[in-house]
């Protein structure tokens, strides 16, 4: 597994994270003992970073890490966590010192630890970017010695670029795969010029990515991807990264010729990812062992062709950029 530095903050991780939202919920049912063996399948090979939020399972999510750090002892991955989506409603006033202190402390109790690795902001709504007593107070954890660093998750490109300029943001967290190609615009190269680590999520546009969907792939009813297809429940653009079902597959399907003999449109998928020198890490979920493992081999796959490149961006310009490069 290949490392990269993780920002500024003189630590590096691996170039392939662990994904921890699918062991937590909203993904169908993963059962505990699957969950544990997947995790304990990545950081087998190779994996020393994982992100969770308190959202995930309400909670869930964050005790199963624990729970698997604890049966294996020894030295510990970087861990990160997110926090402010438990507020009702989630509106920018709810971001208050008082709120991120009793989110974090369930987080410390949850992870069973006296200090969280990393702490993200949940994509919080774009005013708060504009709010510098909340980075304020993210700093102040810092101080205490609740939270070692802290960064955002975003939504939006423009929300990462404003939240670069805080000197305390150590991370952004973003959409970024085949499909969602605008952070390669600017954002990935602004964050590597300040030194800040980029985290890379929906990597699989929600499993699109892996070819293994069809137009009768049906999903559970507590499966986001059969919930939040128009943004019911959030941001649409977590869910297939937001490009329209009947869309994607057909572009998957233009994307199939130039996956190479051996390897996995998933881990193709990933190395893409990969290709870029601005994002520090990758976390694809997993729900069982086997996928874990398959992620982890990406990172030591060759580059992809010039070719292979080109021909997905024009790809993406072609079918998919009308329906998100506006949004995202």
């Amino acid at each position: 597994m290949n490392q990269r530095p993780f920002g500024n903050i003189g630590q590096r991780v691996s170039e392939i994270g662990f994904g921890a939202w699918a062991i937590g919920g909203s993904w169908g049912n993963v059962s505990e003992s699957d969950a544990k063996a997947a995790l304990h399948a990545a950081l087998d090979s190779g994996t020393t970073f994982i992100d969770t939020a308190d959202v995930y399972g309400d909670g869930r999510s964050e005790r199963i890490i624990a729970a698997v750090l604890k049966e294996r002892g020894g030295a510990k991955p970087f861990v990160a966590t997110k926090a402010g989506r438990r507020l009702d409603p989630h509106v920018a006033q709810g971001y208050t010192s008082a709120n991120l202190n009793a989110f974090v402390d369930r987080s410390l109790k949850n992870l069973d630890t006296e200090c969280l690795d990393l702490v993200q902001l949940h994509c919080p709504p774009t005013e708060v970017y504009y709010r510098p007593e909340v980075f304020e107070a993210m700093d102040a954890m810092v101080t205490a010695g609740k939270i070692r660093h802290y960064g955002v998750s975003v939504e939006k490109v423009e929300e990462g670029l404003k939240a670069i300029e805080y000197p305390g943001v150590k991370s952004v967290q973003v959409i970024y795969n085949v499909f969602r190609q605008r952070p390669a615009d600017l954002f990935l190269r602004e964050a590597r010029a300040r030194g800040v680590a980029v985290i890379v999520r929906v990597p699989l546009a929600s499993g699109l990515l892996t070819g293994k969907m069809t137009a009768n792939t049906a999903f559970a009813a507590d499966d986001h991807r059969h919930f939040n297809r128009e943004g019911q429940a959030f941001d649409k653009g977590e869910t297939f990264a937001g490009v329209p079902f009947g869309i994607a597959l057909k572009a998957v399907d233009e994307i199939r010729p130039l996956v190479p003999q051996g390897v996995t449109m998933a881990q193709f998928a990933l190395r893409w990812i990969l290709m870029n020198e601005g994002v520090t890490t990758v976390i694809p979920g997993a729900k069982n062992p086997e996928q874990a493992k398959a992620n982890n081999a990406a990172s030591d796959l060759p580059p992809l062709t010039d070719a292979a490149m080109a021909a997905l961006r024009a790809l993406y310009l072609e079918k998919i950029a009308p329906y998100v490069h506006h949004q995202w």
